[in-house]
């Protein structure tokens, strides 16, 4: 695993299908190559052949191919395995004749309402969002198949705060309520003593804003600080004038947690478990690829967010953002856990069982057969 800097600007948080803003509207990608996928373009025929495989992930027979993936993320650093995917090839090559249409979000909880919707079959997402959208469906809507990135989360603040003592009455962004870095905030201001509600009132208003918005604020002096992901938290610092105040992973074991799954609906995993062992296959190969071409993944990565949001990230931000995040599959499960649980804690998420919100068999097929170790579901994978 290698430690890589990484949030890209979270964009609108509208897709890119129902509309980011006419100029940035760009055509949905259509990628093939060989490996797998279907040659039928109807879901609805494509049945597997008689005598097909053994069952594999969620019940499904093997070569059960969708004709298209509906894939989303977000157009931010920590992100930076499906741009690499995309921008690469590697998802292309794997899937083969499966169409991938990509979807561009602005924070998690609006990729989960297009995963609630079936807009989407699957999603890069920070782990709130994750667990908001699998405990407010009983667990029947998703399944993590595996992480992406940890770390590349910082609260960024005026020069003249030097401390949470010097928060009280202060306005914070979080760029959406519930999301990962709007927990995080929530919780670490509760910790240290204040209170907040989901409302903006309290001792510390959180307000949840665009991350474009939030900067703009925090340059006119409308924001006293911000939770935010890379590169955003990094644009504030070079371009506003802003200060780091918390580094989240300052306040993990090792400076672990996680920032980025990917997540498949439970309907496209039961009946496409090929095609998202395909996708997870390219992940692998985007990650090995990053890893061991840091300026080039940089650069891919780049390219995918001026496609994505209109223009390039400046190289001086790019550079400084770069190196605050680990690009891993592994999903660090075990801080799913304590993500879990302050998502209760400041009422943004229902206190359910998560047991099971883990599948990951097929990623630690994919592992084994690239001859890398296996990942652990901490003890949330699927029930006995």
């Amino acid at each position: 695993m290698s430690v890589f800097g990484t949030h890209f600007g979270q964009y609108r948080r509208r897709s890119i299908r129902t509309g980011f803003a006419a100029a940035l509207l760009l055509p949905l990608l259509a990628m093939s190559a060989c490996g797998y996928g279907s040659d039928k373009k109807d879901d609805k025929k494509n049945t597997p052949a008689a005598g097909a495989g053994p069952a594999t992930a969620g019940g499904a027979k093997a070569g059960t191919s969708a004709s298209q993936i509906r894939l989303g993320f977000f157009a931010n650093v920590t992100h930076a395995t499906p741009l690499i995917g995309l921008n690469e090839g590697f998802f292309a090559k794997e899937l083969g004749t499966t169409e991938i249409k990509p979807q561009v979000f602005n924070a998690g909880p609006a990729a989960i309402e297009a995963l609630k919707g079936g807009s989407i079959d699957a999603t890069y997402i920070g782990p709130n969002p994750s667990i908001s959208g699998f405990t407010s469906t009983n667990g029947e809507l998703l399944r993590i198949v595996a992480g992406a990135t940890s770390g590349g989360a910082s609260l960024v603040v005026k020069p003249n705060i030097n401390g949470p003592a010097d928060l009280k009455g202060k306005k914070i962004a979080s760029p959406q309520l519930g999301g990962t870095q709007d927990v995080a905030l929530r919780a670490w201001l509760t910790k240290n003593g204040y209170s907040v509600d989901t409302s903006g009132k309290g001792d510390v208003s959180v307000v949840p804003t665009d991350n474009a918005q939030t900067l703009a604020a925090f340059q006119k002096g409308d924001l006293d600080g911000a939770w935010l992901p890379e590169p955003w938290a990094t644009r504030l610092v070079l371009e506003a004038n802003a200060k780091v105040l918390v580094d989240e992973r300052t306040l993990w074991p090792e400076g672990k947690f996680v920032t980025t799954d990917l997540i498949v609906s439970t309907k496209f995993l039961k009946e496409h478990p090929d095609t998202v062992e395909a996708l997870i296959k390219g992940q692998v190969a985007a990650n090995d690829w990053a890893v061991a071409n840091q300026d080039k993944a940089k650069a891919a990565v780049n390219a995918k967010i001026t496609e994505f949001a209109g223009k390039p990230l400046a190289q001086n931000v790019l550079d400084a953002a770069w190196p605050n995040i680990a690009i891993t599959n592994d999903p660090l499960a075990a801080s799913l856990v304590k993500l879990s649980e302050d998502g209760v804690a400041v009422g943004v998420t229902k206190k359910l069982d998560i047991h099971g919100i883990y599948d990951l068999t097929i990623l630690n097929k994919v592992l084994a057969a690239a001859g890398k170790p296996a990942v652990a579901d901490a003890g949330l994978g699927p029930k006995k």
